[in-house]
């Protein structure tokens, strides 16, 4: 029992600190309402940084399903469909690792307010003009400041990893897919519908707003690295380029990062098409396939972090690298509704672990070499693969069959193996592994 008495302590706080310390020893735990307090407390800046990504994907999510839906309103040919598609992409391939060099010379927070500001005004005004050319250069434009937004805020993530525990590393990517790829879209066609394009993009654009007084307490955890930082230099996105010729273990994952996003986006893009066609399936059936590899992958990210903490990043590869190839033989050669549902399963699992290894690779790699540079790489690299996935996998499997694309890329992470294998002793040999960080409590 807990005794404390001072000499102005009243009976009443007395009795109170009796009753505290007795039911500490008695075994008594603390009220839910303290327990939620201390919670939230605790993992403050984690809920906040899920809540901002979480904002930030469904707003992606809902802006790009009412993209398409009003360029089909304005009767965009099929050609006009395609570039406003891919420009979405433009901005992001084109600026990513400058933006990387701006991070680290002016820091994450002014980047990111300037990218949502920017970004949330041009889809305000993108229904001023009804003309299917207009809405290609708002996207357009719209594209070159995201980066602003993802890569300063990937910077600020991989540098708490060593707070929040990297457990939690998937929690970025698993918060922002949850708003882009479920919440957003079934968004999108219940919000055009009920406040039309003028009404949906000045609530995208009030979301990019809401961002930004959201972002201080997540920028606020953001120290600057004790270095100097390098004159802002066109040069510089010329060095950031050749890190991927002189780091042995940037160059590996980012080519596992390309590789995973390739088989993501394939997979995206044309199981449906793949459904119906090689197990007859019906369209609601063939888009279900869709929900059961983007639960378990969402799942991985969320529930399965901690395996890196406690069976090393080789090991989590090699699980990765089992589950994904498994995954597409089963997708590339199952005619059965039941087996293809087993091949997304197993495909969501191997991603959301190749996914949290490598995030907290890089975030390692970012400790040791900058981060701001590494994220403008991965952020490079991430969609570059998706853009790989999509079309050159459907140009390719216009000739072979479709699915038979799955088979090719069991062949890609069978070589992925072999190279993570080689380059981890090559990695322990230039980089001494240090000792695992210890989860966050």
């Amino acid at each position: 029992m807990l005794i404390v008495a001072g000499a102005g302590a009243g009976a009443g706080t007395r009795r109170r600190l009796l009753i505290a310390g007795a039911d500490q020893q008695d075994g008594f735990e603390p009220c839910p309402e303290v327990k939620l307090r201390s919670f939230i407390d605790k993992n403050r800046f984690l809920l906040v940084f899920a809540a901002l990504s979480s904002v930030m994907g469904i707003s992606v999510g809902v802006a790009k399903v009412t993209t398409t839906l009003y360029a089909l309103e304005l009767e965009a040919n099929e050609a006009l469909l395609g570039l406003i598609a891919g420009s979405q992409s433009i901005g992001v391939l084109l600026m990513s690792i400058p933006i990387g060099l701006l991070v680290e010379h002016l820091g994450p927070a002014r980047l990111f307010v300037l990218g949502s500001l920017v970004a949330g005004t041009l889809y305000m005004a993108l229904p001023a003009v009804p003309s299917p050319v207009f809405l290609l250069a708002c996207t357009t434009a719209i594209s070159f400041f995201m980066p602003l937004r993802f890569v300063s805020l990937s910077t600020v993530f991989m540098q708490q990893l060593d707070t929040v525990g990297e457990g939690k590393a998937g929690w970025y990517r698993g918060t922002h897919m949850i708003g882009m790829f479920l919440l957003g879209p079934m968004l999108a066609a219940t919000l055009t519908k009920a406040l039309g394009f003028r009404g949906t993009y000045w609530l995208i654009g009030a979301c990019f707003l809401v961002t930004v007084f959201m972002s201080p307490i997540v920028f606020g955890r953001y120290a600057a690295r004790s270095t100097s930082p390098r004159a802002l230099r066109l040069s510089g996105v010329r060095s950031d380029l050749a890190l991927l010729a002189q780091d042995i273990e940037l160059r590996s994952v980012c080519m596992i990062e390309f590789a995973a996003q390739s088989v993501n986006s394939f997979f995206m893009f044309f199981i449906i098409p793949i459904g119906i066609a090689v197990a007859q399936l019906t369209a609601a059936d063939a888009s279900g396939l869709l929900a059961w590899q983007g639960v378990t992958y969402i799942f991985a990210l969320f529930a399965l972090g901690g395996l890196v903490g406690r069976l090393g990043h080789e090991r989590v590869y090699l699980a990765s690298f089992v589950l994904v190839p498994s995954a597409l033989l089963l997708l590339g050669l199952s005619r059965d509704l039941a087996l293809l549902r087993s091949g997304g399963l197993l495909l969501g699992l191997g991603l959301g672990l190749l996914q949290i290894a490598n995030l907290t690779r890089i975030a390692r790699i970012g400790a040791r070499v900058g981060r701001g540079k590494v994220a403008g790489l991965h952020a490079l690299v991430g969609p570059s693969g998706g853009l790989f996935g999509s079309t050159v996998g459907g140009l390719v499997g216009k000739s072979l069959g479709l699915q038979s694309m799955f088979l090719l890329l069991t062949v890609l992470f069978g070589l992925l193996l072999a190279l993570a294998r080689r380059t981890s002793s090559a990695v322990a040999a230039v980089h001494p592994a240090s000792p695992e960080p210890a989860a966050a409590e």
